[in-house]
């Protein structure tokens, strides 16, 4: 149930909470790249393939997103192509290429190779705000915001690769492109109501990926635990779950607008 606020309050939430989560970053030391981030808990071969699990459990990012793609570029039988179409259009090939990016990263884990990891990733973040604007709080906006959007997400890439360059990796800006929207959507889905889209695929997607930076974070306990899988395969796992459910309830949806 959407909470009783005036649109100035609604609005004025967003921009503080943006605002602070700037300013903040001019107050807090820079975040160097850990350099044991690559070590991660499960190292086995597997058909002759290093860290396999880790590299093959993104395989439902590469599922959820050429299901969206199919979905959506080959639209037969859609009542409605929604206005957003082309925007989650953008999401579904990202999503596909978080796939690959993370499979590629986690068979040769280093600081160039989570280049590719992180680049699709962030551009799904940018595409995913930008879409849960236009359905819930204004069509232009979200459409005028998009390419911003996305070019500040490779902008903070490009700005912590330059910046490990120089020996003092910086990932403030790259924290602030993927958890800033990560506060501010679930606001947007309290907050405001849209015409066209219902708020579950979004819960969904942010609750897997919630349980997915658990595990990440409990990546060797998981694996002492199970012996069998570790924290971050289950990481992938559980995201890749998010964006399935995500793809399936957006089908449903689409197929039940009237033309």
């Amino acid at each position: 149930m959407p909470l009783y606020l005036t649109n100035t309050q609604k609005y004025s939430i967003l921009y503080g909470i943006s605002a602070l989560a700037i300013l903040s970053l001019f107050f807090i030391p820079t975040i160097p790249q850990n350099s044991t981030y690559h070590q991660f808990a499960d190292q086995r071969k597997v058909l002759g393939i290093a860290h396999f699990l880790n590299a093959a459990s993104n395989i439902l990012f590469l599922i959820s997103g050429l299901l969206g793609i199919k979905l959506l570029f080959f639209k037969k039988n859609i009542n409605l192509f929604l206005e957003t179409s082309c925007m989650h259009l953008a999401f579904f090939i990202s999503i596909f290429f978080v796939g690959l990016g993370s499979g590629y990263y986690h068979l040769y884990p280093t600081n160039q190779t989570l280049i590719w990891d992180r680049l699709p990733m962030t551009v799904a973040f940018m595409v995913l705000f930008s879409i849960i604007i236009s359905e819930f709080i204004s069509m232009k906006l979200g459409k005028f915001i998009i390419i911003p959007l996305v070019i500040l997400g490779l902008l903070s890439i490009a700005y912590w690769v330059y910046t490990e360059q120089q020996g003092a990796g910086d990932l403030r800006f790259y924290g602030l492109i993927q958890f800033l929207p990560m506060i501010l959507i679930p606001l947007i889905l309290v907050m405001f109501v849209s015409p066209e889209s219902s708020t579950k695929k979004y819960w969904y997607l942010l609750m897997f990926y919630l349980l997915a930076k658990i595990f990440e974070m409990i990546d060797l306990p998981t694996y002492q635990l199970t012996k069998t899988i570790s924290g971050h395969s289950l990481k992938h796992i559980f995201a890749g779950i998010g964006c399935y459910y995500y793809y399936s309830l957006f089908k449903k949806e689409i197929f039940r607008l009237p033309s």
